[in-house]
């Protein structure tokens, strides 16, 4: 083992290269113009660099405000994001405290000028379903943020004290219309109705094609699904969803019966102890679906004799699920069901929220402040997901497995968390990279592409 001599270099030198990438997106979007027209500040630091400093850290898995003060005398972080200066943290937390409640509408602007851009004169590609629809999936989730005296803190459904925010996600790559902050025991359908009227224009206009807005039980409300049919009609577009049925007082018990006692019943055997049946029916609910998509309801009984231990069971368990949809009637049952166990894909997205960005504490004691901060949340995860979709795919990429997409996490440690050395030659600026650096053909090329689209 060989004994180092630790030495202070005499030039710059940083271990996060990639945020060269973030500053070249804000460029592109044009966020100074976006900001300080309508904000201005007589003196100090602008509101843009506020705003960049704080996506740069979010980008970097940091979200308390002191962690700028790591960053104050940086000269790469500066020049990367285009700042005359960086804030110091108590600076980020008063001006996002002063400002989160007229910066909401702001936060998501930038989200949606970011996900209308291209790269290399192409669209971003959501990533549709195979069968032509574009999904937007939809859920709530749980953050932790016991033992805290922050406003709103609630008892979640998952059983801690924290928030459960409303997340929409668009396509099947995980990209981010929506991170809405909500307090602990807000219900899931209560108030959907709201980020629906801004979450699907949105949508609608980043794609081209039919969408399907796909939920869990939590959704299964008669006023949501108007909803989503107003927007359709309102949109002129094929807006079909797929929303799991609530069952709540249905006689499970009964129905098992009719459907054991008729003799058309067609059930799949899956093992020695269980047995399945699929079934559908049409539904009349006022202003839901149209002549063309009608709204149908399909379900699965599940009769279990022989649990999964191997237990015989002294009488039948049953098991009764359904599904809520308007997709056309092409669609059958097993495709309905299939397509919405496809949904499931979207608790990753929460999982790189919770873990891969560490947002699952949020900074501030007020509300405003933390609904701001996951807004720009979402703008920080869509930055890291173009980043890594337009990288780590390619031919020349570091080695990974094959993958359509790339977790947030492999994003920070193969091109945020990159060494670098900023030097200065002949009126130029230069970021070196190592010799060895595996990933520096693809960081080179799309650095070129942002410059140049």
């Amino acid at each position: 083992m060989t004994d180092f001599i630790i030495k202070k270099l005499p030039y710059d030198l940083s271990s996060h290269a990639g945020l060269a990438l973030v500053g070249k997106y804000l460029k592109r979007i044009n966020i100074n113009a976006l900001i300080d027209p309508a904000f201005p500040v007589r003196s100090g630091v602008a509101n843009s660099a506020i705003l960049k400093s704080y996506l740069a850290l979010l980008c970097l898995g940091k979200n308390d405000f002191e962690a700028i003060e790591n960053f104050r005398d940086d000269s790469f972080f500066m020049r990367a994001l285009g700042l005359a200066s960086v804030a110091s943290g108590p600076t980020v937390r008063q001006r996002l405290d002063a400002h989160a409640a007229s910066w909401f509408d702001l936060a998501a602007q930038l989200n949606h000028k970011l996900l209308a851009s291209t790269v290399n004169g192409k669209a971003i590609d959501f990533g549709a379903l195979a069968c032509g629809y574009t999904p937007v999936d939809l859920d709530t989730f749980a953050m932790d943020n016991s033992s805290t005296k922050k406003e709103l803190v609630g008892r979640t459904y998952a059983g801690v004290d924290g928030y459960c925010p409303f997340a929409v996600y668009l396509g099947g790559l995980g990209y981010c219309l929506e991170l809405a902050l909500r307090p602990g025991v807000q219900h899931s359908a209560s108030e959907s109705q709201y980020n629906f009227e801004r979450a699907l224009p949105m949508a609608a206009s980043l794609v081209a094609g039919s969408m399907l807005v796909r939920a869990d039980s939590g959704f299964c409300s008669l006023k949501l699904f108007q909803e989503i049919t107003a927007q359709a009609d309102a949109l002129g577009r094929e807006i079909a969803f797929l929303i799991k049925w609530n069952p709540r007082r249905a006689p499970v018990e009964a129905i098992a019966g009719v459907k054991v006692a008729d003799a058309g019943t067609q059930w799949v055997i899956h093992r020695p102890g269980k047995r399945e049946c699929i079934w559908q029916e049409a539904l009349e609910l006022a202003d839901v679906g149209s002549q063309a998509n009608p709204v149908r309801r399909v379900y699965r009984l599940s009769e279990r004799t022989i649990d999964k231990h191997g237990v015989v069971l002294l009488l039948p368990e049953y098991v009764l699920e359904g599904w809520t949809t308007t997709l056309p009637a092409r669609f059958e049952p097993a495709d309905i069901i299939a397509l919405y166990c496809d949904h499931a894909t979207h608790e990753q997205f929460h999982s790189e929220f919770k873990t891969d960005m560490d947002l699952e504490r949020l900074p501030s004691g007020k509300f405003d402040t933390n609904y701001l901060v996951c807004q720009l949340a979402a703008v920080a995860m869509n930055l890291l997901r173009l980043i890594g979709q337009n990288t780590l795919n390619e031919p020349d990429a570091p080695v990974r497995h094959a993958a359509k997409r790339r977790r947030i996490k492999t994003v920070m440690q193969e091109l945020m968390f990159k060494a670098a050395r900023m030097i200065k030659h002949a009126g130029r600026w230069i970021l070196g990279l190592g010799e060895s650096d595996s990933g520096f053909a693809v960081f080179e090329r799309h650095y070129a592409q942002l410059r140049t689209g």
